[in-house]
């Protein structure tokens, strides 16, 4: 005689079909609760460590602090190359003038103290009221000589000038703008006398 196995109910086997399918899938995809990380290789341009949310600050021989950096990602290659995320760059000149520098990505060379700020590069003097935008902006920090070959505009309320070569010397307050420069200057208004 055979024995006969009840058959299961709809409910029955619908829960059956969907605990099973979930073994699969669980089987299938195990979820690892670490994210993958980078892929490194022995390149020289891999990142050996990277920082998210920095805040970077160098301090002179006497203490004071004279360059401070922030940027929501930094990453350093073993040939000591560091890489800047949308960098904001403040910077002090000797004479306690602050200036600010922004771009969408940055490098900071080794132990040169040389700098490149690229893509939407911005150079801010908030005392002398006047930026300049440019495309690429090179910082040596040792002659504090900001610098740009590209196409750059130079304003301060209510003049505008652009050129192909920028140069600004933080320390001597001296900036050139040249190769086809070309401005707007406003005449200067005559000053009212009182009654």
């Amino acid at each position: 005689m055979a024995v006969r196995i009840p058959r299961p109910g709809f409910r029955t086997g619908l829960v059956l079909l969907i605990v099973a399918l979930g073994a699969i899938l669980t089987f299938l995809d195990p979820r690892d609760s670490t994210p993958p990380g980078p892929e490194f290789n022995d390149d020289d341009s891999t990142p050996d460590y990277i920082i998210e949310g920095a805040h970077l600050t160098r301090f002179d021989e006497s203490g004071q602090p004279y360059q401070r950096i922030e940027s929501p990602r930094v990453s350093h290659t073993p040939d000591d190359t560091t890489l800047l995320e949308r960098p904001v760059i403040h910077l002090t000149d000797e004479s306690q003038r602050r200036w600010v520098a922004t771009a969408l990505n940055g490098k900071i060379l080794g132990q040169e103290n040389m700098m490149a700020l690229m893509g939407q590069a911005r150079l801010y003097a908030p005392e002398e009221r006047w930026q300049l935008d440019t495309h690429t902006l090179h910082y040596n920090g040792n002659t504090d000589h900001a610098w740009s070959d590209d196409y750059s505009v130079l304003r301060q309320p209510p003049q505008r000038m652009t050129g192909y070569r920028f140069d600004a010397w933080l320390n001597d307050n001296r900036t050139t703008l040249a190769d086809n420069v070309r401005g707007y200057h406003p005449p200067a208004t005559p000053e009212t006398s009182g009654p």
